[in-house]
């Protein structure tokens, strides 16, 4: 992007979460105690992560969702971090009496890490602001799967006036579901794919996919790359960069946003996930989860190389 350009502004949609993460030399047995060697206490959940990842490339972010009730500490906690790296906040939905979601996180030395998570099922309820406030200056929007129920009309709005609709598949999905056909681009994990397609392969479950959306497609496969069809329907890879991966956490979700990212800012597909490659690399490289993804100048540095 050139230096002179304004900063495209996105659009995340997701539910934000406060997320305990543990240091663990190994994944505890059922029923057991096990010591953690470090604790850190952070802000998560899918679109959010990628929104710190959109905010620290470079980009102007926007955030909309539900959170728990304005009395309750958790959502303090993750609104004090979102004003750190310039998240517009404004489009939060405060949903009183409810919680904001919490998980607690074991992660592995080798960067893998086990979850649970509390997600208060009324927070589905949500109503989002109007879309001629959301979509207003927007270049793209980047979406969680699991949040078609209150954002797919918006979504269908924002196809029509021409914005890009990103959504990030952390998840298997319906075959109905209403992003499927919503989206620009499906942005799958490995395993997610195939369960969505019903099919045991990352390729040919993304050929199945073509036959029920006209969306560009994707399947993320960590340190294998990503493999996607292209427009003549081929199956390309982008191969990933090889680094010592020390945490894994919100490296998916560091991904989505640097590929939205560059998207907006009109790269193409290819040169998209690429960046995005470099972006989710570089994450794995450190602790931190979500709050650990890289800036603009580490992520350019690492593509000269």
């Amino acid at each position: 992007m050139a230096s002179t350009e304004i900063a495209p502004r996105i659009l995340c949609i997701g539910i934000p979460v406060r997320d305990l993460t543990f240091r663990v030399k190994s994944m505890p047995a059922r029923g057991s105690k096990a010591n953690a060697s470090h604790l850190t206490e952070i802000c998560g959940g899918n679109a959010l992560n990628a929104a710190i990842a959109i905010a620290r490339l470079g980009g102007r972010v926007a955030f909309a969702g539900p959170m728990g009730d304005a009395r309750e500490t958790s959502s303090g906690f993750i609104l004090d971090r979102m004003a750190q790296d310039g998240i517009d906040t404004r489009h939060i939905v405060r949903m009183p009496g409810l919680t904001t979601p919490v998980s607690a996180i074991m992660i592995e030395p080798s960067g893998e890490r086990t979850l649970t998570i509390y997600r208060d099922p009324a927070l589905w309820t949500v109503k989002l602001p109007d879309a001629d406030e959301l979509l207003a200056d927007c270049r793209a929007v980047l979406v969680e799967s699991r949040c078609a129920a209150f954002c797919s009309d918006l979504c269908a709005e924002a196809r029509r006036r021409g914005i890009a609709v990103i959504v990030g598949v952390d998840r298997a999905m319906a075959l109905t579901d209403s992003l499927l056909t919503a989206a620009s681009h499906l942005l799958f994990a490995s395993e997610q794919v195939q369960e969505t397609a019903g099919v045991a392969d990352d390729g040919e479950a993304l050929r199945s996919l073509a036959k029920l959306t006209p969306a560009f497609l994707a399947a993320t496969r960590g340190p294998r790359g990503t493999i996607w069809l292209n427009e003549a329907g081929e199956l390309e890879e982008t191969p990933a960069f090889p680094v010592e991966a020390v945490d894994t956490l919100g490296a998916g979700d560091a991904f989505h946003g640097a590929f939205t990212l560059r998207l907006a800012e009109r790269g193409g597909v290819r040169e998209a996930l690429r960046f995005a490659a470099a972006a989710a690399a570089l994450k794995c490289t450190r602790f931190g989860g979500g709050q650990a993804a890289p800036q603009r100048v580490e992520v350019e540095e690492l593509l000269r190389e």
